[in-house]
């Protein structure tokens, strides 16, 4: 996203010249952990309508404007998945799709050798409870679980949000504590937490 070539020319993900990189990684077995974008709210208006106003508002060097968009840097991404079908790759923060479920399955169904993780992320899937709960039952192969920090205290919102059947109860980070990221819960069955086998494994 922020990478430039010697001719001051964005680097994009499917960049021909990263290639070799990724058909290595394939050859050798070497899983990829590939991070593309930021949340999707980076590239909204900063107004009332968009939930992360008070994150732009702390931080406003993370707000986007212009090219790349967050669907261009997307399928930049795929078009990676759709050329190097032997690498796995992990697609870290859900591909920041937490929030469009089907979408994100949908990827994930046109690429078989794709992953993803759940660091930084959890809010969304609690806020849909019964959608997020068939969707980590459909997929439980796919799902790792993700961290973006070793931040022991955070991990029990995690266990939380999976495991428990607490329902609305304030995220983490206190700059999401409106009620927009208050989480809901879904409780994955044991069958679905513990049976987890990677299709790498």
């Amino acid at each position: 996203m922020s990478v430039f070539d010697e001719h001051g020319v964005r680097v994009h993900v499917d960049d021909p010249r990263l290639d070799p990189l990724w058909g290595k990684a394939g050859e050798l077995g070497v899983l990829v952990l590939i991070h593309t974008g930021d949340p999707s709210e980076f590239w909204a208006p900063h107004d009332k309508h968009n939930e992360r106003w008070f994150e732009l508002k702390q931080r406003p060097r993370r707000k986007r404007e212009g090219e790349p968009t967050f669907d261009q840097l997307i399928e930049e991404q795929n078009s990676v998945f759709r050329k190097h079908p032997n690498t796995t790759f992990i697609a870290a923060h859900f591909m920041w799709l937490a929030n469009d479920l089907d979408r994100l399955g949908g990827y994930l169904d046109e690429f078989p050798n794709v992953v993803t993780e759940l660091g930084a992320v959890i809010y969304d899937p609690a806020r849909q409870p019964r959608h997020a709960k068939a969707f980590f039952s459909k997929y439980k192969n796919r799902i790792l679980m993700g961290k973006d920090s070793w931040a022991p205290e955070e991990y029990n919102t995690y266990f939380r949000v999976l495991e428990t059947a607490d329902e609305y109860f304030p995220y983490y980070r206190k700059r999401m504590l409106s009620g927009a990221f208050m989480d809901l819960i879904f409780p994955i069955p044991s069958y679905v937490r513990y049976t987890t086998k990677m299709p790498y494994a």
